[in-house]
């Protein structure tokens, strides 16, 4: 056993001969560099164990080895650079409180040496918090040994350094490591370890969606280092679960970030009654709007679409973010049309955006019957619907008003489990909106036909309309009587055409013809001839052209149906077209489709004549260019539809 004793004793002395001799051989290569971490800078033996009230004491239990160096009194390696002096490094006695790195993974609880150990297994002393990767949530511990840091740390650089460091697990003191491992924590803060910023040998060892030392180097704005933020869970220090189960989803972000662009966030992580939790439940937010919402937080970046537009106007008015409020209004107001226009109206309500809601009511004037025939309207509220009887400006005859409010009052009944959907239910659901249909615009047929055999109206207001219609002087009525949209009366139609003929060609040229009135009307649609071939169904574009300046005043593109006789059929448009007396407009119609009949023996001047609104004198002249054939004589165009 002595002689077991003795020969560790003579391996261990050569052992340190050999580590002398290397050192010196080395220092005399490159004499600004004294880099062997089993070197000591005294002349102290190199088995010499420190005194327990040395700094350098190891833990209990472990094997002793060479003493720390003294990192006072050492410069970097210069690798395969030329020889030049290093900086002067920070006395290793210094205390830190913790260490700084690429997303938060280390980090010390209490003041320690410069000089972090480890234990005899070569695993960190104290366990650190985890930290989550992005989008996958998984949690990854901080690394527990030199191999695992060499991993989470993808720095490199050329030489022996990172040869031994990576074969070995241990580097020169100059590199900020111990001889066990440890790392020199005021190295990294002093910024004289130098990491250039990639590595073919260490990138595929760096975990997808990771943080990787450095990468504020390769950001050069602001806006890329917050988008980076974004991106990845770097620093993040906050959790929302977003959204209902089992479709919420975990996200992650930066409290700093979020305080500084919402104050509903502030008053969330700052004020008096600030939250304490580490996981925020979100359940009435939709997970892409709460994403739109941190996006534009972090970036100024706007990402909505038609199917997110409306819950990101929601998050961003709950998170008090007015600007991408704004930027969710003029969106709507981009893609604002007929057929959205009432679900827009009920959201602009909800939200309280004036502005919008202007808009879609506008646009529900000059697209009326477009509108009312969208899915849309018959979803929206009691107060909505009142909103859009109570204007005088809709383009809709008051018959095909009441049609339309009878299929909202059926699917209310079924919202409301009143099944099934009677005539006193209907009349119940209406309340208040049955006050704001204006029967007494209607025609005594339009109502005879239409409303009084509804049911929805008891039997005495029925009674009461009637006599409106029929009596002077008219007795008063419980329903207002107000014109709207100034159509007024019975829907009238002038012909220009004395007789009928066959055959009438279309190549894609207009029939056009230029009239003028002697008071105001309103056009909506004209009187076409169809096919002479059986039925047929014809595509067809109708405009009313502005005679001095050619501008479009109304236009639309419908199809309609003929069934082969000499009858003329009605191609409505969108609006009412407003024609002002005593001035010229061009009727146009560009059919599409087989021989048609037309008119023959036109009439200059035709004078309309009816009980309710009088005279309107209609006068013909040709339009110049070219007409298909059209003209005063003979052609298409036969009628013209209007109200007064």
């Amino acid at each position: 056993m002595a002689n077991v004793h003795s020969l560790g004793n003579t391996l261990e002395r050569m052992d340190g001969d050999k580590n002398r001799k290397d050192g010196q051989a080395k220092n005399k290569q490159c004499p600004y560099q004294k880099c062997n971490a089993s070197q000591t800078t005294t002349n102290q033996p190199t088995n010499q164990t420190p005194s327990p009230q040395s700094p350098e004491s190891y833990a209990e239990g472990s094997q002793p080895s060479s003493p720390s160096p003294d990192f006072g009194q050492h410069v970097l390696p210069c690798s395969d650079m030329s020889p030049q002096p290093g900086p002067t490094l920070r006395d290793h006695r210094h205390s830190l409180s913790g260490l700084g790195t690429a997303n938060g993974a280390m980090s010390a609880t209490s003041p320690v040496n410069a000089v972090v150990k480890a234990s005899s297994t070569g695993t960190l002393s104290s366990a650190p918090p985890p930290f989550h990767a992005h989008n996958s949530k998984r949690e990854n511990k901080l690394p527990t040994t030199v191999g695992d840091c060499v991993s989470n740390f993808p720095f490199s650089c050329s030489g022996p350094l990172v040869n031994n460091f990576v074969r070995s697990g241990s580097c020169s003191a100059n590199a900020g490591k111990t001889a066990n491992g440890g790392f020199d924590a005021d190295l990294f803060a002093s910024g004289h370890i130098f990491f250039p910023q990639s590595s073919p040998l260490l990138a595929a060892s760096t975990p997808q969606n990771q943080a990787v030392y450095n990468w504020q180097a390769t950001k050069t704005s602001v806006k890329e280092r917050l988008t980076y933020l974004y991106n990845t869970d770097t620093m993040t220090d906050i959790q929302f679960k977003v959204g209902k189960p089992p479709a919420h989803q975990i996200i992650s972000a930066h409290k700093f970030i979020l305080s500084i662009g919402s104050a509903v966030f502030d008053a969330l992580f700052n004020g008096r009654l600030a939250t304490s939790d580490s996981i925020i439940e979100i359940p009435d937010v939709e997970p892409a709007a709460f994403s739109a919402l941190l996006r534009f937080l972090y970036t100024d970046d706007v990402q909505i679409g038609p199917e997110t537009v409306m819950t990101t106007l929601y998050t961003a008015k709950k998170y008090a973010v007015p600007a991408l409020e704004r930027a969710c209004v003029e969106f709507l107001k981009r893609n604002l049309s007929s057929d959205n226009a009432f679900m827009l109206l009920t959201q602009a309500r909800l939200f309280d955006e004036p502005q919008l809601a202007a808009l879609c009511l506008e646009t529900i004037d000059k697209n009326t019957s477009e509108a009312l025939a969208a899915d849309g309207f018959t979803d929206i509220d009691l107060d909505t619907l009142c909103v859009v009887l109570e204007r005088d400006t809709l383009g809709i005859r008051e018959c095909k008003l009441f049609s339309a409010v009878c299929r909202w009052a059926e699917a209310e009944c079924l919202r409301q489990n009143l099944i099934p959907p009677t005539s006193e239910n209907q009349r119940r659901v209406l309340s208040k909106a049955l006050r704001l249909i204006r029967f007494p615009l209607m025609t005594v047929e339009e109502f005879a036909m239409g409303s009084a055999q509804s049911g929805i109206l008891e039997d005495r207001e029925v009674v009461e309309l009637f006599l409106y219609f029929t009596v002077n002087p008219k007795p008063s009525i419980s329903f207002l009587d107000v014109p709207r949209c100034c159509l007024t009366g019975k829907e009238q139609v002038v012909s220009r055409f004395c007789q009928i003929e066959s055959r009438w060609g279309y190549s894609g040229t207009s029939d056009r013809i230029r009239f003028m009135v002697n008071r105001r009307i309103y056009v909506v649609g004209f009187g076409l001839y169809g096919s002479i071939h059986g039925p047929t169904e014809y595509s067809v574009n109708i405009q009313i052209i502005h005679m001095d300046s050619t501008k479009v005043m109304g236009s639309n593109d419908p199809t309609f149906q003929c069934d082969g006789t000499t009858s003329t059929f009605r191609v409505m448009f969108k609006e009412p077209v407003e024609i002002l007396p005593n001035t010229s407009y061009i009727a146009c119609a560009t059919l599409k489709g087989p021989d048609s009949y037309y008119g023959s023996k036109g009439l200059r001047k035709v004078t309309h004549e009816s009980v309710s609104s009088g005279k309107v004198t209609f006068q013909f002249t040709y339009a110049a260019g070219n007409n298909n054939g059209t003209s005063v004589e003979d052609g298409q165009i036969p009628e013209i539809i209007f109200y007064t």
